[in-house]
């Protein structure tokens, strides 16, 4: 049967929400479906767009199974990966998040909000921006890097930050395509923010929820990704 031309137009996407995944066959069912059920609770257009970053596990089939856009991919890091859906997404918002289970999708609304009532152009879901909102025992190291990372940018940008590293965000769709983002690995995040923040965006952020993984292993390694950061920071700022 021919589509009529109404059935033709391509309808707006309102939100992307992009979920980049390495090895999280146990958790990213679970928040690829709970993720679907917020948005739909919504009722406005979405996509839910996984991007697996070369998993040797079953997490692109999972997530296939529960309804969302799976890019595959090589194993090139979480930059690279939040790159590649960046390009194929549609929505004029776009929310990040990560696939262990530490957010709660339950909470898309609660920082998309901030964009739809024209209050920001990037929102950050912030796990220290309230310490009653958020009981749960962050690892020292992982506290102590984004404490590093949050004076350094805000020494650079002039902008107080409480969690500078939160894989938790939305942002206008039409900035990120302004960025010329480069970044491979984690810090993806800080290259984002700063230069949101250079281009005078309005950036603010909202506590959330976190919950620090049970199962599997963080793939961020202290050393090596926190000296990736500083310099995305200082080069991010001077770009």
């Amino acid at each position: 049967m021919a589509q009529s031309k109404a059935d033709s137009k391509r309808t707006k996407v309102f939100v992307s929400v992009i979920i980049p995944v390495f090895n999280e066959e146990v958790t990213v069912g679970d928040v690829v479906n709970r993720t679907n059920k917020t948005l739909e609770k919504m009722g406005k257009p979405y996509e839910l767009i996984v991007v697996d970053d070369g998993s040797t596990d079953k997490s692109a089939e999972i997530a296939k199974q529960q309804n969302a856009i799976v890019i595959k991919g090589c194993h090139t890091g979480k930059g690279f990966a939040l790159r590649c859906g960046f390009l194929r997404a549609k929505g004029e918002y776009v929310v990040t998040l990560d696939a262990d289970g530490s957010h709660k999708p339950e909470e898309i609304p609660l920082i998309l909000r901030y964009l739809t009532e024209d209050e920001a152009d990037f929102v950050v879901g912030s796990r220290f921006a309230n310490s009653e909102h958020n009981k749960t025992k962050i690892p020292k190291i992982n506290r102590a890097g984004n404490k590093l990372f949050n004076n350094v940018t805000e020494y650079l940008t002039g902008v107080h930050i409480t969690d500078s590293q939160s894989g938790f965000r939305a942002i206008r769709a039409s900035l990120i395509k302004t960025m010329k983002l480069t970044s491979y690995g984690y810090e993806v995040e800080s290259e984002m923010l700063v230069k949101a923040l250079r281009k005078r965006a309005r950036v603010i952020e909202t506590p959330i929820s976190f919950i620090q993984r049970t199962v599997g292993r963080s793939k961020l390694d202290p050393l090596k990704d926190g000296a990736r950061i500083l310099y995305a920071i200082v080069a991010s700022y001077l770009s």
